[in-house]
């Protein structure tokens, strides 16, 4: 009776062992040729791997399942297509709304003066994290402590963006420290 328990217990483990060892077998022969294929598909290596890589994950939550497909590899092929048509989707609503929004400078201030766009031409040079802490700590009047807790930065991290943000707009817009 002893060797009836042991055995089912050694079944489950070796047979759950086996799973792994092909979900790795699989990933090792398939990835590079998955990437290279959508690659090609959404015109991105780095958004190819990013989805490829999202792909690989969800089978492998989902392996006692999808290691059961007659074709793994073709769910995790169209999982990874998906995933860069959603990304597609994202960047195309992003574009355009950042174009829709660019021509709208009433949002960014009332009266616009020529100063003021050239003000706005330079503060779109900055880099993003630059910028986010200009508009956090100046438009939205937040102090330091917010903004970093926003940006889940730490308190030097957004005064130093701060400094750097201040002198690259003193450099590009060409005008001294007080008025920017």
């Amino acid at each position: 009776m002893a060797m009836t328990q042991v055995e089912p217990i050694l079944t489950a483990s070796t047979t759950k062992l086996a799973s792994t060892a092909d979900f790795d077998a699989m990933f090792v022969e398939s990835h590079s040729r998955l990437v290279r294929s959508l690659t090609l598909i959404c015109g991105d290596a780095e958004v190819a791997a990013d989805c490829v890589a999202d792909a690989f994950e969800r089978a492998y939550v989902r392996w006692r399942k999808v290691g059961r497909l007659d074709d793994p590899v073709g769910w995790i092929r169209r999982v990874a297509i998906n995933r860069s048509r959603d990304s597609h989707r994202r960047l195309v609503r992003r574009d355009r709304a950042v174009e829709r929004l660019s021509s709208r400078t009433d949002l960014l201030w009332e009266d616009l003066g020529p100063q003021d766009e050239s003000l706005v031409s330079a503060v779109a040079a900055l880099s993003p994290q630059q910028r986010t802490v200009v508009a956090l700590h100046y438009l939205d009047d937040l102090p330091v402590a917010e903004v970093a807790t926003a940006m889940g930065l730490s308190e030097g991290a957004v005064k130093y963006h701060l400094h750097e943000a201040r002198g690259r707009l003193r450099d590009g817009w060409g005008t001294n420290e007080d008025e920017v």
